[in-house]
């Protein structure tokens, strides 16, 4: 398909970078822009949190449905609802990591991060061939906690293959089996941030999307990712990053992000067979 997403975004006011990767759910690429450029990960590194997680229930080795302590130590600023909470709270892991996907919860992060261990999430990431992904540390650690590659500047990276590959994998069944597949795909299915993919997804008359979409959008200063399953009657894994762009707002009315899920869409509805230019919006 003949479609220059850079120039899109630039004629519509977007100055930063973008990486893109589209493909089917049999892995095929239908578009890519800057696959393997780095970019912050920011919330998006909690999907293949999510999937290692998942794969350590099914391996026996964490009990979904195990209760866990908030300790008011625990509790982090940031995106989430736990840091609201007084400590002593008594989530279950399950609960835990659905926090840290439905409403990106930070602190349910660093308990998931505590648990699994930063260098075993290394070693995981390298097993899945995430070359250009990466785990530094916890999440919103306040300087004194932070270790040195966060003392040094390092954050958390990632790319939009490596995003793709993992919920590519996911949705086709090669990562987990049956249930926990499902499990993920239902939790990631609830995120409650859903501004870029999600944004234009065509609704029936009672309001309702009319297909599912499965994702975990990630916010920093600057920077807007959205990465994610789209169940459109040909179904795609979506990946979009971006950074340097000029709206800072934490706010669906962003307009960096009312940007990008405008001058994707098109792209979107077109690749998955459901094609209706977005209204209403930039």
């Amino acid at each position: 398909m003949t479609f220059d997403l850079r120039a899109e975004l630039r004629s519509r006011g977007f100055g930063g970078e973008v990486g893109l990767v589209v493909s089917d759910l049999a892995g095929r690429e239908l578009y890519v822009l800057n696959p393997d450029r780095v970019f912050p990960a920011a919330s998006t590194i909690k999907v293949p949190l999510l999937v290692q997680a998942l794969g350590e229930a099914q391996s026996g080795r964490l009990d979904l449905r195990e209760r866990v302590t908030v300790e008011a130590g625990d509790r982090v600023p940031g995106s989430g609802v736990l840091h609201e909470l007084g400590p002593g709270l008594n989530p279950t892991w399950e609960d835990v990591l659905t926090l840290m996907i439905v409403v990106s919860d930070n602190t349910a992060t660093n308990l998931v991060i505590g648990r699994l261990g930063v260098e075993e999430v290394g070693a995981w990431l390298a097993e899945q061939g995430l070359s250009g992904t990466r785990l530094v540390g916890q999440l919103q650690l306040p300087p004194e906690r932070r270790n040195e590659a966060q003392r040094r500047g390092e954050r958390n990276r990632t790319t939009a293959r490596d995003q793709v590959t993992v919920l590519g994998g996911l949705a086709r069944g090669e990562l987990l089996d049956p249930f926990h597949t499902d499990l993920a795909l239902s939790i990631l299915s609830r995120q409650q941030f859903r501004d870029i993919l999600a944004r234009h997804v065509p609704r029936g008359e009672d309001g309702e999307p009319l297909y599912r979409v499965a994702s975990k959008s990630g916010e920093l200063t600057g920077v807007r990712h959205d990465v994610g399953v789209l169940f459109t009657p040909r179904p795609l894994v979506v990946a979009l990053l971006s950074e340097g762009g000029d709206d800072p707002r934490e706010h669906p009315d962003n307009r960096d992000t009312a940007v990008l899920a405008g001058t994707l869409w098109p792209l979107l509805g077109a690749l998955g067979g459901v094609f209706r230019p977005p209204s209403g919006d930039i």
